[in-house]
């Protein structure tokens, strides 16, 4: 894999970081400046909607605009995003702060993504894609617990001035290692912004964006509520929700790499086999969540399922939407992320139901049961190898040497 794939990585994980911290900072944040933590819980929600807005918007305001200049102003605002908000007392401007970054983030990623796979040979762009998503894989594993820490050492300012800092090596790598030209030529050779916005009409690509939601919001509900089901139903001490998200985070980064290997050839099997067992697992975290040793070993076979469906589906959004080359990657950002959003939201609501905090990890396991029904139909799409992943015009799939 070319060495600005990596480059990007790097900062993937910073902004991953800043994305998955918050939840450990949040009682911190709302003591001093003197919020409830539902109030402080605003910045999630903040946060959730800027990448949702900022995924499409973003992508369409750059799409004219050079990639590395592009990569490198995303990059700059949301480092300078972090800074305001670790300086700032009033919490109306921190929650300003989150959604500019989130913006930041979504627009960076949108082109991030479009940009992994002009990088690489179209047979290889669920490989080049799984690269660029190990940052966020990393950033669960060693990002958000250190973030944490930091933050309860130091105050969550201290963790805001760490993503800054973080940003900071990945921009002097997109300076250097990202070609002035390349990454968005197809914008003004390709096709025009209003096509590649017509492509939302195309039933295929609008199901398999709501498949990836779906996914993702089992996701985001298991993982948001994880804490109690170690500490309540499992018994185990605080200490052990840090274990479960690193253990999460070690999945995923597997599940992501192998996924990088199959999906490309075997995109159908992927989903078919990976959704089954991810139902299967969500199940069995429930059912077996009394007992430590089940509960951190499905853990991590869950974070590694669920990524390695969700960077497929990613790497499918991307081949069904190929004649909207500089949209796609919003389009992808956009659906993850209504999923990042509602899948909080959905589980909140089964903790005041009979099945307590275990309720979450059943919405996960129905929400996956919906995704694998609609993706029933669609199976002969989801497996095809498109022409456009074959054969890719110049002026789209140029690469950058």
């Amino acid at each position: 894999m070319p060495l600005p794939l990596y480059l990007l990585a790097v900062a993937v994980f910073a902004m991953g970081t800043s994305e998955f911290m918050l939840a450990g900072l949040l009682p911190d944040i709302a003591s001093d400046l003197d919020v409830t933590v539902g109030t402080a819980g605003m910045l999630t929600s903040a946060f959730a909607i800027g990448m949702i807005v900022g995924a499409p918007l973003m992508a369409g305001f750059s799409r004219n605009r050079p990639g590395r200049s592009t990569l490198l102003g995303f990059v700059v605002v949301f480092l300078a995003a972090h800074a305001v908000g670790a300086a700032t007392s009033c919490f109306p401007v921190l929650v300003v702060t989150r959604v500019v970054a989130a913006l930041a983030y979504a627009g960076f990623l949108a082109v991030a993504l479009t940009a992994a796979t002009t990088l690489v040979s179209p047979d290889k762009k669920g490989r080049a894609l799984a690269v660029l998503l190990s940052g966020t894989t990393v950033a669960t594993i060693a990002g958000v617990p250190g973030g944490s820490v930091l933050g309860t050492l130091l105050g969550w300012r201290a963790a805001f001035w760490a993503v800054a800092a973080l940003c900071l090596p990945a921009a002097i790598g997109i300076a250097k290692g990202i070609p002035a030209r390349g990454v968005r030529k197809v914008a003004t050779d390709g096709p025009t912004l209003r096509s590649e916005l017509a492509q939302l009409k195309r039933p295929r690509l609008l199901l398999i964006m709501l498949i990836g939601a779906m996914v993702n919001a089992a996701t985001f509900a298991g993982f948001t509520f994880l804490a109690p089901v170690v500490t309540d139903t499992a018994g185990l001490g605080e200490l052990w929700i840090s274990v479960a998200l690193v253990l999460f985070g070690a999945g995923s980064l597997a599940g992501v790499t192998l996924a990088g290997r199959l999906s490309d050839r075997y995109p159908g099997p992927v989903i078919a086999v990976g959704g089954l067992l991810l139902l299967i697992g969500w199940a069995a975290l429930a059912a077996l969540a009394e007992q430590p040793v089940a509960l951190l070993v499905l853990v991590f076979v869950q974070g590694a399922l669920s990524f390695a469906l969700g960077s497929t589906l990613i790497t499918r959004v991307l081949h069904e939407a190929a004649a909207a080359p500089t949209m796609a990657g919003s389009y992808a950002t956009a659906a993850l992320n209504v999923g990042a959003a509602m899948g909080p939201l959905i589980a909140a609501t089964t903790l005041s139901t009979a099945a307590g905090e275990l309720g979450p990890l059943w919405a996960s396991g129905l929400l996956v049961l919906v995704a694998l029904l609609v993706a029933l139909p669609l199976r002969g799409v989801i497996a095809t190898r498109h022409s456009s992943e074959v054969e890719t015009p110049p002026e789209i799939g140029e690469r950058i040497e």
